[in-house]
């Protein structure tokens, strides 16, 4: 029979387990980060496009960059949200601009973390505040309903409390919603409120809370076709301009939307149609 006393200790250790061990940083230059247990776990391969390829985005793109420069070489720089139209490259620009850092010689190190992850983000911050890394710490798709609490927890990255945001972690985040909870709940408790002017304030003002506001707005069909001829001639594919533009026009009216996630769908079914390898 277990020792009453040896039971005890085994629940005490599952509620308040030791501190976790920093990872091997030098394993990898992005991370993804678990709970239940908490752990690093490092990505050998990123799954992202070439900086080049990205159309339309040219002046997010270089805001970006330049901020991200100046953070891997120890100067200050900005929390960034990114936000707009779905399928425009927020989340690829983010990983496209790390791949550019590196690719300049500059140490930078990328940790994913899910949106449902938040309430653990002081453990992470206290794992990534020890070490002489530098790093973004990346949220994609982020966004909070009417009754959600992890907002409170983005207080910790944005703001860092009484310790401030470790010197080493710069945050960015994409999203769809420009104040990342949907218009009409702020309109509802606006309108439901005694104090209409407070009422959605601590929410509102998350989006304030970012140094850098960078808009991405739907692509017109010259954009979405430029986006098709880059992917064409990165990957070798070979088709007479006219047969292309009358297949990509088709394509995006069944979808009935243009974007870089539908230029790259077409994309990967025009390889697939004819036997080119590509690599996301």
């Amino acid at each position: 029979m277990t020792d009453p006393l040896d039971r005890i200790a085994a629940a005490l250790e599952r509620m308040h387990p030791a501190p976790l061990d920093a990872p091997d940083f030098d394993a990898a230059e992005a991370f993804v980060w678990h709970v239940e247990p908490d752990r690093l776990a490092p990505v050998p391969e990123v799954s992202r496009v070439d900086l080049g390829l990205l159309v339309g985005v040219d002046r997010s793109r270089d805001t970006l960059l330049e901020n991200t420069l100046r953070f891997a070489r120890g100067l200050p720089a900005n929390n960034a949200l990114l936000w707009g139209a779905r399928g425009m490259g927020k989340s690829s620009l983010v990983k496209a601009v790390h791949a550019e850092v590196l690719r300049q010689g500059e140490a930078l190190k990328i940790v994913e973390l899910q949106r449902e992850d938040l309430p653990s983000v002081t453990r992470l911050l206290a794992l990534l505040r020890g070490s002489d890394a530098r790093f973004v710490l990346f949220c994609d798709d982020l966004s909070f309903s009417h009754d959600d609490q992890h907002y409170k927890s983005l207080k910790a990255v944005l703001d860092g409390g009484i310790e401030g945001r470790p010197e080493n972690v710069v945050f960015y985040a994409t999203s769809n919603r420009r104040h990342l909870m949907p218009r009409d709940m702020i309109e509802n408790e606006r309108s439901s409120a005694i104090n209409p002017g407070e009422a959605v304030e601590e929410k509102v003002s998350l989006s304030d809370r970012f140094g850098l506001w960078l808009g991405f707005h739907p692509c017109d069909q010259d954009e979405y076709l430029s986006m098709i001829d880059g992917y064409c001639a990165a990957y070798g594919i070979s088709v007479p301009a006219d047969e292309l533009r009358a297949e990509a026009i088709e394509w995006q009216a069944t979808r009935g939307s243009r974007s870089g996630r539908v230029a790259w769908q077409f994309i990967t079914d025009l390889a697939g149609r004819k036997g080119v390898e590509i690599k996301a």
